[in-house]
């Protein structure tokens, strides 16, 4: 079994940028493909990004391409999700979820293992 704990949210001006960090315990995120969500008051959860079980491929949704940047850092078991250039829209509780496999999967129902969530709020 593996633990997610995310960290790095709060309130930031647009234009701005966050680190995310989705910290595992228990396994290593080496063993697991990983993705991250977002979910909005009043939307549902929406996919963001998602990184093959190598990290050698990783998939944006277009609303944060070019945008946002998915990293690892193998020595912390931590996986980070880079925002810049933040805007109104993006404020939300972000997830980072874990998969057996070693594939991109955009869909919530592809992951076992989730984090509680950050809160990212951003201010125009």
């Amino acid at each position: 079994q593996v633990q997610l704990v995310e960290s790095g949210g709060g309130l930031v001006q647009a234009g701005g940028s966050l680190r995310l960090s989705c910290a595992a315990s228990g396994r290593s995120l080496s063993s697991y493909a990983m993705g991250w969500f977002r979910q909005a008051p009043g939307k549902e959860r929406e996919f963001v990004a998602a990184s093959t079980r190598s990290r050698g491929s990783t998939l944006y949704a277009d609303s944060v391409k070019d945008r946002f940047t998915v990293s690892r850092d193998n020595a912390q078991n931590t996986e980070y999700l880079q925002m810049d250039s933040l805007k109104p829209e993006d404020t939300a509780v972000y997830y980072c979820a874990a998969r057996f496999g070693g594939g991109i999967a955009t869909s919530r129902g592809n992951y076992a293992y989730w984090g509680r969530g950050t809160q990212v709020t951003v201010s125009s």
